[in-house]
């Protein structure tokens, strides 16, 4: 009888999804992206795929523009597309009830594939309604793992350097403040211009929008922490505490001072937005910053397309020297696998199809379009040799072609909905960077494998420590600051208008006196926001 019920049960389940895949109602979806990407060609061939297959169309809105004030504009007017992906403002969208509960459509009988992966994560990522119901308005686009976790290399915050500044010097390990800057200023010495005569700029700051964490985040990790945003929080004692106004951070920005007085830091980088940013990238003539990796893909992938490999960038992590007299410092850059909580693509209230929407979410985030959306079409962008699934170097190098993603990848739902990482049933890995053959024959060209070789490494993230076991809070940077939003702003504000003061200071005694000024201004908000960060992390680990 069992074995009977069973046997319905699954032709109902198939039923339901040939039916969903057969509709011959197709409907256009409209999707409202918080990146600044490309729109897919007209013709591009996993799209034409979904539309065919599952009777889904899709218009895109991608970001032009400020994200606070676009997601603003559309929240005034309630100006919602069916799917809404907010970015890295999405708890805006959230708090506006924008979003629908998606947890009332996810059933482990009606949605296994949606069902199984939230229950990796429900204590993570699940909030409560106004009614005090569990919640879930956006399924983490990243950070939800299978199997096994793969670490090839650094995918958020770093130092980052180009590769050419480290051969120039002989391979040097660089491991703290003072040795990376001091490696900058002597190249830049011996090596004022590029080949073609344009000059090389040491170090770059991004402050755009939400973007500062460029300017702000890097003080936690150079006292050893992981990513938990503007806090640093003890890992024994739970103890927060903001770190911008400490004396700890002082030495930072002194020497991002000392730096932008020696000319390695131009004026123009406290005023260049987003594009600007990435095309100076591009270029090959920035030598470094400090960023995540994820957030300048596209600049490294023209690098990449021009061969220009000497100016890709490896992800350093850097301590303070001990002549700070902050003690000895251990890096921990790299954290546990952390679920990307409320960043992705929501369903807006303004959908008139949620259900199709959920059944869209359930049958992409299956194996067979899971490998469609991060693979391709087997027998086009790869092929299977004993079980393993491979590319050529032609495949492999179209996916860092502009051009050709815009016309063979559905990346902007891939980039937003939820996806699977880590490794499949098999053992092949989900992302073709992290399968083992790929990554070291063809994602490694003969550049990166020479300079990885030069260190005695085989992979990136040799220069750093193992990743850490994730804290009991997560990371804290995810924690909802809208309680505190008018005082979060100020503090943020401030930052960003006193920071580059700081950092462009004439001398020494200015730089003091603007510091002093900056604790000062900063104090009221940064109480604030401490005071609620703490009670938030305190909640989190049941204290």
């Amino acid at each position: 009888m069992k074995k009977f019920l069973a046997g319905i049960l699954t032709l109902v389940m198939v039923l339901s999804m040939c039916s969903f895949a057969m509709a011959d109602d197709t409907i256009t979806v409209t999707m409202f992206v918080g990146n600044p990407l490309d729109q897919p060609t007209n013709d591009n061939k996993i799209y034409k795929k979904i539309e065919e297959e599952l009777g889904i169309k899709f218009e895109f809105e991608f970001l032009a523009g400020d994200l606070d004030e676009t997601l603003g504009t559309k929240l005034m007017g309630e100006d919602y597309p069916d799917l809404f992906d907010g970015g890295n403002s999405a708890e805006k969208l959230i708090n506006a009830g924008a979003l629908i509960n998606l947890l009332p459509y996810i059933t482990e009988e009606k949605t296994p594939n949606l069902y199984a992966h939230v229950q990796k994560v429900y204590d993570d990522v699940v909030t409560k309604d106004e009614n005090g119901e569990d919640a879930l308005y956006i399924i983490p686009n990243y950070g939800i793992n299978y199997n096994d976790i793969i670490t090839l290399e650094c995918n958020g915050p770093a130092f980052f350097l180009q590769k050419q500044v480290l051969e120039w010097a002989g391979y040097p390990q660089i491991k703290t403040l003072d040795q990376y800057f001091d490696v900058i200023e002597k190249f830049i010495a011996a090596n004022p211009t590029n080949e073609n005569g344009a000059a090389y700029e040491g170090f770059a700051i991004l402050c755009e929008g939400w973007r500062h964490f460029c300017l702000i985040n890097p003080v936690q990790h150079l006292m050893g922490q992981p990513n938990e945003g503007e806090v640093f929080i003890d890992r024994e004692t739970a103890k927060v505490e903001t770190f911008i106004n400490k004396d700890y951070a002082k030495p930072y920005y002194k020497k991002l001072n000392e730096m932008f007085n020696k000319g390695l830091i131009n004026k123009d980088t406290f005023v260049m937005n987003y594009d600007q940013y990435i095309a100076k990238l591009s270029s090959g003539t920035v030598l470094g910053m400090f960023d995540q990796t994820w957030d300048f893909g596209t600049a490294t992938a023209a690098l990449t397309d021009a061969k220009m490999y000497k100016n890709t960038y490896i992800a350093l992590p850097l301590v303070y020297d001990e002549a700070y007299g902050l003690g000895t410092i251990s890096e921990q850059y790299l954290n546990g696998a952390v679920p990307n909580k409320d960043r992705g693509a929501g369903i807006s209230v303004n959908c008139e199809y949620p259900e199709r929407m959920i059944q869209l979410y359930e049958t992409l985030l299956s194996d067979e379009w899971q490998k469609i959306l991060q693979w391709g079409i087997e027998g086009e962008d790869y092929y299977v040799e004993n079980g393993r699934m491979l590319m050529t170097k032609e495949q492999y190098e179209n996916r860092a072609n502009a051009a050709w993603k815009n016309a063979n990848q559905a990346f902007a739902i891939w980039e937003s909905l939820p996806k699977k990482q880590g490794t499949m049933d098999d053992g092949n890995a989900w992302a073709p960077d992290q399968q083992a053959e790929i990554f070291k024959s063809l994602k490694l060209n003969e550049y990166d494998q020479a300079f990885l070789g030069a260190y005695g490494y085989s992979r990136p993230a040799d220069f750093f420590n193992p990743p850490c076991e994730l804290a009991p809070w997560g990371e804290a940077w995810q924690i909802d600051k809208s309680p505190i939003q008018d005082d979060y702003d100020d503090f943020l504000l401030i930052q960003d208008q006193e920071l580059p003061k700081l950092i462009m200071a004439a001398d020494d005694a200015e730089f003091d006196s603007i510091w002093n000024a900056f604790v000062e201004k900063i104090a009221p908000s940064a109480a604030v926001h401490d005071e609620h960060m703490q009670n938030e992390v305190n909640k989190l680990i049941g204290k």
